[in-house]
């Protein structure tokens, strides 16, 4: 029953979504208000079929229902319930699934929150995203129906993909990837508006970048857990490879950065408004072609899925999607041009963030070049090829290092053309603390280059945008008299946008030192040892003192366990493990961090032998890579200050 009745909700939804569609174009042509309520009714209906639609594979995956297709791809008995639930997503027909419910959930948001708002520019925006809306829905009714029922199904089935079932952060690391890259059709939706209705106001302006916000978080919080998995479940001691799946969630990321720093310029000075919409629809087409690398089989990746014949398909919608993104800028651009607009010179903040702009399109370029380029050339040539990490980091640190360099140099400068005292003025205090730090560098032995200019812009970014989140409030404090704290919170309350964006940018920094410090400075070696000995690496001293087999439902692991002290002072037991599944000839290993605010030290067994009583170990030892998750949940603090609604709007709606 279950998959006849799942797909009947995906036929409703699809239904609903093609009118949706043809109502909210309609709407927005005639501005007729009885076919824009139309259109938000047909959201509301796709929203709640999708969801319904999901409900009931989740239904069917948590009773082990055999006769549904996915379930038997993807079900067994012996998989542990929070591992059977986010199954959803570990397999093609799933995912896709998944990306419709929340493109579903976004729509009707959307269509709620903008009931009674932006009557020229709503029913464009929702019509385009129920566009997209079609084109997934039909995939989830078609080619990738997770639904269709299996004649005489069996009792049991392989179970997820075992790496999935190695750790936590599976739970919430590809819905936050998914809630990010699903996200980023409403921007586009309203990006298509402005262009259709040929007129982009400032609160519509404003409007798209705090749509844009979330999916932006939602990213970052993604990219960064992805980090956090692959060096928690991986075993190689490294969080970041420039692996083309990787990459592909990065490439947006990269677009919608320069977005939300381009979106700025626009609305304070009206320049800009065609390239920060070439942004925004960048963006999504970038999170299609991500879609399509990890979906379409193309690319070899611990991320991506098997061969599958989505990948023409969705091949070609990225194509009609690029085409209708050229048209429009092409057609419409010039109607948002603001005449006489010019750029102030180049001691000014608009030019900063002109700067910034086309740092971060060189960096997309240059990561989107890295990771297709191979496989343009075995198209072409019929010869295969890797792009590794050598050119990646080659090309991505100048590129970096200009960046930082910018968020400190952006912030000091005012708004239009400036004086060079007042500039240097600004940049004084900065440029000693830089030049304090790469003196502190070379007294303590730290001579690496790259590793010595990111701490220095790292300090010289970090001081700008203090006294860019305390100047405000000193001068209220010294004008009413108020206490400093008192003032401080005022001013961030009341400039949340601003004091948001410079928490983000603490969040930058400490990613940034955090990098530099783990990348440069790791130390890695081998060893194995008998049961009793002890070896010592980096002041830690290793004892190994046994191992034993630990069987669960789902699989069966060796453990060695190793006691650790640092310095000569235990710092706790290691139980790095190798885990075998059924649906897998090779052990997938768990290795055990121990991670400290210095330092981690990281622990993967490579091989066990109980008989001998030897196991080997591949040692790693990285500095601040706690700062890294940190850093990510700065951003994401930051994120959410910048992005909450102020009183005045919640009043408003």
């Amino acid at each position: 029953m279950i998959p006849e009745l799942g797909r009947g909700a995906v036929l409703l939804g699809l239904a609903a979504c093609s009118v949706g569609a043809v109502t909210g174009m309609w709407a927005g042509k005639t501005g007729r208000e009885d076919v824009w309520r139309w259109t938000r009714i047909a959201a509301y209906v796709f929203a709640a079929a999708i969801t319904v639609a999901t409900l009931l594979m989740e239904y069917a995956l948590i009773t082990h229902d055999y006769s549904v297709k996915y379930v038997a791809e993807v079900g067994s008995n012996e998989t542990p319930l929070t591992f059977t639930i986010v199954s959803l997503w570990s397999s093609l027909e799933g995912s896709i699934l998944l990306w419709a419910v929340v493109l579903a959930v976004w729509c009707a948001v959307f269509a709620y929150s903008m009931r009674d708002k932006h009557p020229e520019h709503a029913p464009w925006a929702l019509g385009c995203i129920l566009t997209v809306g079609v084109f997934f829905t039909f995939l989830v009714a078609g080619i990738a129906n997770p639904f269709e029922r299996v004649p005489n199904p069996l009792d049991n089935g392989p179970g997820p993909n075992p790496l999935l079932q190695n750790h936590i952060l599976m739970i919430i690391h590809p819905p936050a990837l998914y809630l990010g890259y699903v996200g980023m059709s409403v921007p586009f939706g309203m990006a298509c508006a402005t262009l259709l209705s040929g007129r982009m106001p400032t609160a519509w302006a404003r409007a798209i970048r705090r749509w844009m916000l979330v999916p932006w978080a939602a990213l970052t919080v993604g990219i960064i857990l992805g980090g956090w998995w692959s060096y928690e479940v991986l075993g190689w001691g490294g969080y970041w490879a420039w692996d083309p799946v990787e990459n592909a969630s990065f490439l947006p990321w990269l677009t919608a950065t320069a977005f939300i720093h381009s979106s700025m310029v626009m609305e304070r000075k009206e320049h800009l408004k065609g390239w920060t919409i070439a942004l925004v629809m960048a963006s999504f087409l970038l999170t299609l072609l991500g879609t399509f690398m990890t979906r379409s089989g193309v690319f070899n990746s611990v991320h991506s899925f098997t061969q599958s014949p989505i990948g023409p398909v969705f091949l070609g919608f990225l194509a009609v999607a690029l085409l209708v993104s050229v048209v429009l800028l092409a057609a419409r651009v010039d109607l948002l041009t603001v005449p006489d607009a010019k750029l102030a010179g180049p001691w000014s903040r608009e030019f900063a963030f002109l700067g910034n702009n086309l740092l971060f399109s060189a960096f997309t370029f240059t990561v989107l070049l890295g990771t297709v380029y191979p496989l343009l050339n075995e198209v072409m040539t019929d010869v295969q090829i890797s792009v590794g990490e050598p050119y990646f980091n080659r090309m991505s640190v100048p590129i970096c290092m200009g960046i930082l360099f910018l968020m400190g140099v952006g912030p000091a400068l005012p708004w239009g053309q400036t004086e060079p005292n007042v500039l240097l003025r600004r940049l004084g205090t900065p440029i000693a603390v830089t030049v304090a730090i790469i003196a502190g560098c070379l007294t303590m032995g730290i001579r690496e280059p790259t590793a010595v200019m990111t701490f220095a812009l790292s300090g010289f970014a970090g001081v700008v945008t203090l006294r860019e989140l305390v100047d405000p409030g000193r001068h209220r404090a010294r004008a009413l008299g108020e206490p400093l704290m008192k003032a401080l919170l005022t001013t961030w309350r009341v400039g949340h946008r601003r004091a948001g964006g410079y928490v983000v940018h603490f969040g930058v920094i400490i990613i940034a030192v955090a990098i530099a410090a783990s990348s440069v400075y790791r130390s890695e070696a081998e060893m194995t040892l008998r049961e009793g000995q002890t070896k010592s690496f980096m002041g830690y001293d290793i004892t190994y003192t046994g191992t034993e087999r630990i069987d669960e439902p789902h699989r069966w692991s060796r453990v060695a366990r190793f006691d650790v002290l640092k310095d000569g002072q235990p710092i706790g037991d290691a139980e790095p493990r190798l885990n075998h599944y059924k649906k897998m000839n090779q052990a997938i290993g768990t290795p055990t961090v121990m991670t400290g605010l210095d330092e981690d030290l990281y622990l993967s067994l490579v091989q066990v032998d109980p008989e001998a009583k030897m196991a080997s170990l591949s040692i790693v030892v990285e500095p601040l890579v706690w700062w890294l998750w940190f850093g990510g949940g700065v951003m994401l603090l930051g994120s959410i200050i910048a992005g909450w609604p102020s009183n005045r709007r919640r009043k408003v709606a």
